[in-house]
């Protein structure tokens, strides 16, 4: 089966949101989301709950970091839940272009050897923007008729240790994709301790996005990330965020670049930060 563009454009939904196969979901993250879905959402969408449905958060944070990921097991459940079976081809969307649980989401299903998921480019504002149907309440989905079939996350996972001896090696890259002022040690508006992994470089994932918050071209984005590994091999690079969300949108643009997906570090800063390992920062 010939594989899908990780990113669809607002016109492409509108063409294809009346099938039966298309399911859409609203992955905000904030206080306010679920709120915010039934005041306002793409017609037809769900809501999923990065928190409860996309997440195994620990009383500890120091253990996975502020998002874990689900067993495989409640996982599948979840995707049963939701209605997603192996047919069905996923839209996701959230209200920060992409860059909430919307990437997360698409990682993750694409992490379980799911096909078709694509996430909107520029996400519910773009939808309103350009003419796309809204609708107010809570859509309910079918529940599929059994778990989705899952052994394992099939793309490349690191933990904590690794990160711990490959982030200052020449030959490896941590890409630390969080504001600046987050990775400089400037402030640190929700983990305990600011700054960064030594040795991890930044490119936040805002640079991922043109003025108008669209993802930049494949090409253009395929020659940025070119120039930023230079040449490392992609089980040398590990990308993260603060939780393991944001990061999932780096790698989203990576895969719309056409480039193989690279390790994940969920557990990311929250994790890092708080397990007394050596702390970076260019305040002076």
């Amino acid at each position: 089966m010939m594989s899908i563009a990780p990113i669809i454009s607002i016109g492409e939904l509108k063409e294809i949101c009346n099938k039966p196969e298309v399911l859409i979901f609203d992955a905000s993250n904030h206080k306010h989301a679920r709120e915010q879905y039934a005041h306002k959402h793409l017609q037809g969408a769900f809501f999923v709950d990065i928190n409860t449905q996309l997440a195994d958060i620990q009383p500890d944070v120091a253990v996975g970091g502020r998002h874990p990921l689900p067993t495989i097991a409640d996982f599948s459940t979840t995707l049963r839940i939701l209605g997603i079976s192996s047919t069905s081809h996923v839209i996701v969307y959230d209200d920060s272009k992409g860059a909430n649980a919307a990437a997360r989401f698409w990682w993750m299903l694409k992490a379980v050897g799911h096909d078709k998921v694509q996430v909107l480019n520029g996400g519910i504002q773009a939808a309103e923007q350009f003419g796309f149907p809204m609708q107010t309440g809570i859509n309910i989905p079918v529940p599929a008729a059994e778990n989705y079939p899952m052994q394992q996350w099939l793309l490349p996972i690191a933990q904590m240790d690794e990160v711990e001896q490959v982030s200052q090696k020449n030959d490896y890259l941590v890409i630390d994709v969080r504001d600046a002022y987050r990775y400089n040690g400037e402030s640190e508006p929700i983990d305990l301790i600011a700054g960064h992994i030594p040795g991890a470089e930044n490119i936040p994932f805002t640079e991922n996005l043109d003025a108008a918050g669209l993802f930049l071209q494949p090409d253009v984005l395929k020659e940025g990330y070119a120039q930023i590994t230079e040449g490392k091999s992609t089980d040398h690079i590990i990308v993260h965020c603060g939780s393991g969300v944001t990061a999932c949108h780096t790698l989203l643009a990576m895969s719309y670049a056409g480039l193989e997906l690279p390790k994940l570090y969920v557990g990311s800063w929250s994790e890092w930060s708080r397990n007394a390992k050596e702390i970076a920062t260019k305040v002076s």
